[in-house]
């Protein structure tokens, strides 16, 4: 093998290499390594040798690209497009897993419900694209009170749902104090109206284990209760657009 063949064949590799850490696919890095060893013994021996090495060499990078190809599908189905979080879809398979190890591990875990107050009268007023951008910025408060490991989602239009575990008995009274400071921050300068949410909360004691489900309707009554609350105090204000 020349050093053109082998300088091609190393970029190959390294180019398969990269793609398959991507894909982060330990079994398909190994295929990989193989595919360009094989290749590389191959190309210094007969035609056909040379050809069954490229076939392999294609079949290898076509399986990568394919690869990632569902990885993107499966997480674009996942996940919100507006707002970048999980969607209904994704929270609901991330959420059952996460009870199911929350109830292995004997660990609280808690469920917010967050739904935006007045968002019809902002797009009555602004339009449905003001409307859009309210979502994407309480998506974006409550991205930032909550972990990263926690479970952010938005369940369709003004809906949110956030699991997660209960680390102490105060948990969800500094999350809902961060919320309302981010909340603050965000609307720091917005004069013609305010993004504001209600929430409900749901715990899920592994003493007395409750299915999603049945932990869902509970923290959707309470952020209601809070809503009705709310109704009263909040308004959308200024000249229509």
């Amino acid at each position: 093998m020349d050093r053109s063949d082998r300088e091609d064949a190393a970029e190959v590799f390294q180019e398969n290499l990269s793609a398959a850490i991507i894909a982060d696919d330990n079994e398909l890095d190994r295929l990989l390594r193989e595919a360009s060893y094989i290749t590389e013994s191959l190309k210094s021996k007969t035609r056909n040798a040379q050809t069954l090495g490229n076939v392999l060499r294609r079949a290898v990078q076509c399986a990568v690209k394919q690869s990632i190809l569902d990885r993107e599908l499966r997480s674009l189905a996942l996940t919100d497009e507006l707002t970048g979080l999980h969607n209904r879809r994704g929270f609901l398979a991330l959420a059952k897993q996460q009870l199911k190890v929350a109830d292995r591990n004997r660990e609280g875990v808690l469920l917010f419900f967050a739904d935006i107050d007045n968002l019809k009268e902002i797009n009555d007023r602004y339009g449905h694209r003001e409307g859009d951008l309210a979502v994407v910025r309480a998506a974006e408060a409550l991205k930032h009170t909550f972990r990263d490991s926690d479970i952010v989602s938005r369940l369709g239009g003004d809906e949110f749902a956030i699991l997660a575990l209960e680390t102490s008995a105060r948990y969800q009274e500094a999350i809902l104090h961060r919320l309302s400071e981010n909340l603050d921050r965000l609307n720091a300068g917005e004069t013609r109206y305010t993004v504001a949410v209600s929430v409900g909360v749901a715990r899920f004691d592994p003493e007395h284990p409750l299915s999603l489900g049945d932990l869902m309707s509970q923290a959707d009554r309470d952020m209601y209760r809070h809503k009705r609350r709310n109704a009263t105090r909040l308004s959308v204000t200024g000249a229509s657009a």
